[in-house]
Formats: structure tokens, sequence, C-alpha cells
């Protein structure tokens, strides 16, 4: 089970030349603790850059809503509850991180410091600008904002309308705040050095012969058990740090973890390491997911579930999965 982390060791010259370089992914909030390190940055608005501004493309904003039926009157831009009339207000922490947001020249504007979350380029920059765009939300309509991490699940009023920035659904978090349907279901995946043989693999019945290792207790491990059923014996280990200490010294071929947790190793702990691919999830209430942070009984968090549900069933939110946590984070998913 993956929980969300900042990483403030990295340099950011480093972080920024893993996110550039060939094939390689970066998420280095995301790791295996569950207590993320509190920003200093203090929240600000941040208004759309002139790529956002632009007219929008099918990368950065859907279409129309699916269908009247598909989303109340009363969510729709005009009518909907916002902070401010006609506006979406969009909040995320910063530096907002590829593969979920992204810059088109390497430069982001500020305030943001790696990402550009205004731009739809990422996973989530294309999440948010595709909700918005369901209930009836232009580019232009949209201000983004910046809110540390904590802060956005915490008890009390909020400076958004709804945030993201990889905030896993907990029971806990969800007594403080409103926390939405899944917009992602973590997919579990397996990291391994570049030059083993298993970076070949392209299935999960490739993953077979090789000798995996997961931390103790978690669901990488049941994936291990369950989906690979490897000839060799399964390595367990008391942290991830452990099984990345077992990479490094060949004992194992990979670590089987989740993905967000696979972007933090391949971007800052396990150099020359890429993600072999990631196993299909199968979405459900029980299944760990990235939820939507809203104002505690906000009018706005229904309307965000007809969103999230409309873009699920017309196909849209699995594109831009598949776009952006696959296609271009060099991570594709392991068919049986």
């Amino acid at each position: 089970m993956h929980t969300r982390i900042r990483l403030l060791a990295v340099p950011l010259a480093a972080v920024l030349l893993a996110a550039c370089g060939a094939g390689a992914t970066t998420a280095p909030r995301i790791g295996p603790a569950s207590n993320a390190v509190p920003s200093a940055t203090a929240a600000q608005p941040a208004a759309p850059s002139a790529a956002a501004s632009a007219a929008a493309s099918p990368a950065a904003v859907a279409s129309a809503p699916a269908s009247a039926a598909a989303i109340a009157a009363g969510c729709l831009k005009g009518q909907a509850q916002t902070l401010v009339s006609g506006k979406l207000t969009i909040g995320t922490d910063n530096p907002a991180y590829p593969p979920y947001f992204a810059t088109d020249s390497g430069t982001p504007p500020k305030p943001w410091k790696l990402g550009d979350p205004t731009n739809g380029q990422g996973f989530e920059s294309a999440v948010a600008y595709a909700v918005a765009g369901q209930l009836g939300f232009g580019t232009s309509d949209v201000t983004w904002t910046v809110v540390p991490f904590d802060n956005s699940y915490a008890p009390g009023k909020k400076s958004f309308d709804f945030y993201l920035a990889q905030v896993s659904y907990t029971p806990q978090r969800a007594t403080a705040v409103d926390m939405s349907d899944g917009y992602y279901f973590v997919a579990q995946s397996v990291v391994a050095l570049k030059g083993n043989p298993i970076t070949s693999a392209k299935s999960i019945s490739d993953l077979k012969p090789y000798k995996l290792g997961a931390m103790q207790g978690t669901t990488a491990y049941t994936a291990i058990k369950t989906l690979v059923a490897p000839t060799a014996p399964i390595s367990v280990y008391s942290s991830n740090d452990a099984a990345i200490e077992a990479v490094k010294a060949k004992q194992i071929d990979g670590i089987v973890t989740d993905l967000p947790t696979a972007f933090y190793i391949t971007a800052a702990q396990l150099d020359n390491s890429v993600i072999v691919g990631q196993f299909p999830v199968t979405p459900g209430p029980d299944a760990e997911h990235f939820s939507l942070v809203l104002a505690k009984g906000s009018p706005l968090t229904t309307c965000v579930n007809q969103a999230i549900a409309a873009l699920q069933a017309s196909g849209r939110l699995a594109q831009i999965t598949t776009e952006w946590l696959s296609d271009k984070a060099s991570a594709p998913v392991l068919q049986p």
C-alpha cells in the first residue's frame, strides 16, 4: 500500500535531470512513509499560463458534459457554488512533480518549481481540467493555488474548490474533509536495474523465473504471490529501503511496489533503475485510490463525483491515465 511523502533531501537539479532523462520518471513526493513533511510554501494563487489560456486541446480540457443526465444542472458553471462565481479554484502542492505535472519548455512559470499545473500537461493537470470541463468550466475559468499537502486535508476553511496532489483516501482524512470517488486506483509495479534480464519482461508470466522482493505485509507481496506466483522463493523485507539494498547487491532481480512509490525509487533512491511495468488494477470500493479533496460538506462534492463518473464512462479518464502514467512515464501495463 502506498503512502505519500515529500522528498527534501534530493537536490532540485537532480530531480530535474531525472525528469528529463530518457525513460526516467519522477514522483519524489511519493514514498513509503505515511506522513508528508509540511511544506513551507504559503498558499498563493497562480494565474493560468499562456498555454492554459489558449484554446483548449484534447489533452488539456475535456469537452462539455457527456450528457445532461450525467451532470446535474446545479453543478454547472453559473450555478455551481464555487469560491468565485463562474470560476473554479484548484489547489495543489508545490513543487508539482512529473509525471503528475509537466512543463512545455522545461521552465515552469512562477510560483511553480518543477511542473506547471496550468498547462494541462501531466496526469493530475489533465485530470483537473477534464473534471473542470465536465462541469462546464473552460480553461480560462480555472485558477490554481498553492496549498501544502498536509494543509489540504486539515480541518478548516479551504482556499480551493477542490485539490489534488496524489492524496490517497483514508477514513481518517475523510473525517476532516470531503474526499471524492477515486480518479486513480493504485497499481503495483516492478522496479529493476537497467541491464538485468527482467527488464525485457513484457507480461506477468515473463516475471515467473525471476527473484522478486517486497515489503512485508503489503499489497505488493500479495501481488507477487497471487499474480506472478514465481518459481523462485519470494524475498520479504522490513522496508522498501532494505529491498532496494537487495537489488543493489543483486540478491533479487526486482522490487514489487505500488507505482507511485516506483516513480520515487527510480527518481531518487535507486540509480540506473527503471520501471519494468505495472500490473493491471481492478477499481473497487476497497482498492487504494487517489481522491480529490474538498471542504467538509462542500456543495461541489456530489458534482465532482458526477464528473469523475462521466469521465470514467466515456473512457476519457482511462485515456489520461494511459497517456501520462503508462506511455509517457515508461511504465507499460504488464498483461497476463
